[in-house]
């Protein structure tokens, strides 16, 4: 992905089988939708492998949503660590593309890579809201700082929209 690829962005890049509701069972009817929010960090791949293995067992899609979040320092020096930054985005989106292209022609589910840029918060809502999630699940926060602020994940649940599943 170029730095020209992230100006166009929300993108959205489908792997797997296209998705088919299993038959109706009584008390089976789990989540249609799924949507995990990874950031690269350690919990969120941990919540991106737990939302995976659910959607295949409950026989769900998988939307997986990854969130440009720029840093505060980008605005300071604009052409060095602007570039830089996208740099390390464009390796971190690599990164997460072929574990899931891998895992959704082993597991046989329906995964999207979504890629958007701004608040996490903000990002992952939009994308459940539009896509009319029914789980949402995120890795739990590794910054002491979220104790004070928040984090996405608690910000999630008290949104009260949908089911949160926080994997630490």
């Amino acid at each position: 992905m170029s730095t020209d690829d992230t100006a166009s962005l929300p993108f959205v890049e489908e792997y797997g089988p296209a998705w088919v509701p299993g038959p109706f069972e009584r008390g089976t009817d789990g989540p249609q939708l799924i949507l995990a929010g990874v950031d690269g960090s350690p919990t969120a791949l941990r919540a991106g492998a737990y939302a995976a293995g659910l959607a295949r067992r409950q026989r769900s899609r998988l939307v997986v949503v990854y969130v440009l979040s720029p840093s505060a320092w980008t605005g300071m020096s604009p052409s060095l660590l602007a570039a830089a930054q996208e740099q390390a985005h464009s390796d971190m989106i690599d990164e997460l593309r072929r574990p899931i292209q891998n895992l959704a022609a082993e597991a046989h589910i329906s995964i999207t890579l979504e890629v958007r840029r701004g608040d996490a918060y903000t990002e992952l809502k939009r994308v459940a809201v539009t896509r009319q999630a029914d789980l949402v699940v995120v890795g739990a926060s590794e910054s002491a700082g979220h104790r004070l602020v928040g984090s996405v994940a608690t910000r999630l649940v008290r949104a009260g929209l949908w089911p949160v599943t926080v994997v630490p």
